[in-house]
């Protein structure tokens, strides 16, 4: 069985597996290695960029020769083969666990309970969610169902498909990484710097796909297209910008403005503010919809990008 097919068949399985059993409770392969890079942490760490690059290259190399050496492994069965491609997707990929928090959070505020919904939020996303109301914890919600699409689901696919096993092993760290050191509070400043840059351009083409087929899957591909064109540029980061954008206008609402991280305040610009309306509660639920959506296209599109590249090389 060819590279290409052991992707296709793997991923799919691995995909499905995610929207069946979700995430495991405990002993979730990316907790062990979050564990794994804090003890690295713990042992590298100094006030420069240096040293953070060195954090970096450690980790997310180790994940990416360990999905080697296991590729290696199976590579005579092509069972072994399909059933690591699979297990290795399940591991990596996150859209079920996205969709059931964005979810109970919207169930909570649907009730009423603001309370509730403020408590859960921080299994989502860092904002503070303190002084949100009901409709700024619903916004908060959109916005990481958007950008979490990317990061979660879709980038990891498309690592999936130019690399197999390695590049989806390989996204993930360098995905968790960023999330452990890449923020610019003083302890990661310059340490994180690496491991910023470092997910800036491996999520790169994954929040272009996701953006893309955002505003072909939503219920407003036009606006989608136009926010994504007028406003993706004003966001602060370049893979979040043209996902939010394309979200934002696909399903009619604003995204953006001020937020708070860590008790920072952060302006950020509105975006889709011309033609969009404010998030309510029940934009959590259409949120979600459309980010399952693209995770499914997003899984046709690699696979048949597999195979149409593996055909032009023969």
């Amino acid at each position: 069985m060819g590279a290409d097919r052991t992707y296709a068949y793997g991923a799919a399985a691995g995909l499905l597996g995610d929207l069946l059993l979700g995430d495991p409770r405990r002993g979730h392969p990316v907790a062990v290695f979050g564990r794994t890079a804090a003890a690295v942490e713990s042992a590298l760490w100094h006030d420069h960029r240096g040293w953070g690059a060195l954090h970096t290259a450690v980790c997310a190399g180790g994940a990416v020769a360990l999905g080697a050496l296991a590729t290696r492994a199976v590579r005579r069965s092509p069972a072994a083969s399909v059933a690591l491609t699979a297990a290795a997707t399940w591991a990596v990929v996150g859209g079920t666990s996205l969709a059931r928090e964005a979810r109970t959070i919207g169930r909570a505020l649907e009730s009423g309970d603001v309370a509730a919904a403020r408590a859960r939020l921080p299994h989502l996303c860092g904002r503070d969610p303190q002084a949100l109301d009901a409709d700024g914890i619903a916004r908060a919600v959109v916005e990481s169902v958007a950008e979490n699409t990317s990061d979660a689901v879709v980038g990891a696919l498309v690592w999936g498909a130019v690399g197999g096993v390695p590049g989806l092993l390989g996204f993930r760290a360098v995905n968790t990484l960023d999330a452990m050191v890449g923020h610019k509070s003083p302890r990661f400043r310059r340490y994180g710097w690496a491991s910023a840059r470092l997910d800036d351009l491996a999520g790169w083409p994954g929040a272009r796909l996701t953006a893309v087929l955002a505003t072909l899957a939503g219920p407003d591909p036009r606006g989608a297209a136009r926010a994504w064109r007028a406003d993706a540029r004003r966001h602060p980061s370049p893979n979040a910008g043209p996902v939010e954008a394309s979200f934002a206008g696909a399903l009619g609402v604003r995204l953006g403005g001020t937020l708070s991280y860590g008790g920072r305040v952060e302006h950020r610009p509105v975006l889709n503010g011309d033609a969009g309306r404010a998030v309510r509660v029940t934009d959590v639920d259409r949120a979600v919809r459309l980010s399952r959506r693209v995770g499914l296209l997003a899984l046709g599109v690699t696979v048949a990008g597999r195979l149409l590249l593996k055909g032009r090389g023969k």
